[in-house]
């Protein structure tokens, strides 16, 4: 793992196979390195390996070619029994590839998302078909997941429905914030230190949009209408952190240049939160917009309405469940949906009330289950009568963080 998202949803297996007391290395990829250390620390995670990647453009290719020389060389030096990837980053297409060159069984997290259009999005549209031919345990989110993979002539028997660890993640992040005594205090960065205030008196409106699909006309328009909003809806506030590459950040900054006063006091432009902060702001919000992947399942398993930047998802669910919709960039066509969701306050009641489509809760159990079974170098000695004490003193601090 080595991004944002991917640490987030490889929390709960990582926690779930140390209860089963399995021996397991996490292997940082270091794409989001700065975003990285505060999640790993949240979730008590330490990786065991660094790589040390070093960019020197921001070319796919680039990216790619580096991983796999330093991932053959960590997992040659690892030699794990297996190999876990998650979602469809160029770290977890080149994870699977290079223990597959070490005839090293892959498990993937996530398996089976689909837009069927490998242009959109891209690369992950690819990356995440590109995996499918390479892992032995498959672990879909969604019914409509596992069928995709079917249909591609996936062995049914390599195929385990599980529901999203996104959803573990979420209602864990939720709840522990919930018992901890002052939580704005504790977890909001010094730019949203107003942020409490507003909440239960004006609509909080959560924004993120970073996809390489939608940088420069997209990110503009998007920005356009959100500005829009602003200068007409007085009761809102916006809170968007913005990534940090300058082909978004500019465009974002330039777009909202020149906001008077009173409305620049509602939109709160901050660097990217950590996930205690985001957890706080989207618990708290009225609506997200947002063109992340990540975010749509973290937003129904929240209960807020998401209407999705982007003209395609891999996560119709989301979608045919009636807990978001797709409104593309387009400034107008933004505006309008903003609009009839204020007004109709049923349908937005619809929204935030639809079934979570990606799980219960107990999707890393599943997976570790299905490890278990069928990697027998996975399965940990019978527990001894006394417990050495390095190991009941992990088990006691698991049982104080659940």
């Amino acid at each position: 793992m080595g991004t944002r998202p991917e640490i987030i949803k490889m929390a709960p297996v990582h926690r779930a196979l140390r209860a089963s007391r399995v021996p397991t290395l996490v292997l940082h990829t270091g794409q989001h390195d700065q975003m990285a250390w505060p999640l790993y620390e949240f979730f008590g995670m330490r990786p065991d390996h660094v790589l040390p990647l070093e960019r020197k453009s921001d070319s796919l290719a680039h990216l790619t070619a580096v991983l796999v020389e330093q991932l053959h060389g960590a997992l040659t030096g690892m030699r794990p029994a297996a190999v876990l990837v998650q979602g469809d980053t160029t770290s977890a297409l080149v994870g699977a590839l290079t223990s597959f060159y070490l005839r090293v069984p892959v498990g993937h997290i996530e398996a089976g998302l689909r837009t069927f259009d490998i242009q959109d999005p891209f690369p992950e549209e690819a990356n995440r078909q590109l995996i499918g031919r390479l892992a032995r345990w498959h672990f879909p989110p969604t019914r409509i997941a596992a069928a995709n993979l079917r249909r591609e002539g996936i062995a049914p028997m390599t195929i385990h429905p599980t529901g999203n660890t996104i959803v573990d993640a979420t209602h864990w992040g939720v709840d522990y914030l919930k018992a901890l005594p002052d939580a704005a205090t504790a977890v909001l960065p010094p730019g949203l230190a107003t942020l409490p205030a507003a909440v239960g008196h004006q609509r909080i409106v959560l924004v993120t949009a970073h996809r390489r699909e939608n940088w420069g006309h997209g990110i503009e328009s998007i920005a356009r209408g959100v500005r829009r909003l602003l200068e007409s809806q007085s009761g809102l506030v916006v809170v968007w952190p913005v990534h940090g590459n300058p082909l978004v950040k500019e465009v974002v900054e330039r777009v909202f240049e020149g906001l008077v006063c009173g409305q620049g006091s509602r939109l709160l432009l901050t660097d990217p939160l950590n996930y205690p902060a985001l957890l706080w702001v989207m618990s708290r919000s009225w609506l997200i917009l947002s063109d992340s992947g990540g975010i749509q399942e973290e937003a129904v398993s929240a209960r807020v309405p998401i209407l999705v930047l982007r003209e395609t998802t891999e996560r119709p669910e989301l979608i045919a469940a009636g807990a978001g919709k797709l409104v593309g960039t387009d400034a107008d066509r933004l505006c309008r949906e903003f609009l009839a969701l204020q007004h109709d306050r049923d349908l937005y009641e619809r929204m935030r009330k639809a079934r979570n489509p990606f799980g219960d809760g107990h999707a890393a159990a599943r997976i570790v289950d299905v490890l278990l079974r069928d990697l027998p170098a996975l399965r940990p000695a019978p527990a001894p009568a006394l417990a050495p004490a390095p190991v009941a003193a992990v088990e006691t601090a698991e049982a104080g963080m659940s």
